[in-house]
């Protein structure tokens, strides 16, 4: 996904800081948080979070929060799971799952803990 279908496919207004927080979503392998970014993006933290909130919003970003009470953000292409190392607290995500179902539930995200291989 890039930010042109984003730009196509959503009624939002795109501001440059929104762009910007895009292209750094877009780029990144895993889920991040606001720590993560801070010091690459040029908005404050409440900007931040509010520009967040519109995306989660309009389905652009999905969120979860992690074991150290951190939201975790990243492009919704897909619901998967997220695996969270309990030792290095390193989150990623997990591809090799095909399918978690619950019939009669919706799921918005799934969060497995345990230890990482390099942790082993």
């Amino acid at each position: 996904m890039n930010i042109d279908d984003i730009k196509n496919s959503k009624n939002i207004r795109f501001t440059n800081a929104r762009i910007e927080l895009l292209e750094i979503l877009i780029h990144e392998s895993r889920p991040i948080c606001y720590e993560d970014i801070k010091d690459r993006i040029k908005m404050n933290k409440a900007t931040f979070y509010r520009n967040i909130a519109k995306f989660v919003e309009e389905d652009i970003v999905s969120t979860f929060e992690s074991h150290d009470k951190k939201s975790y953000f990243e492009i919704s292409v897909d619901t998967h799971p997220h695996f969270i190392c309990n030792h290095c607290h390193t989150i990623t995500c997990v591809t090799t799952l095909n399918s978690f179902t619950l019939e009669g539930y919706a799921i918005d995200s799934v969060i497995l803990k345990g230890t990482c291989k390099l942790c082993q």
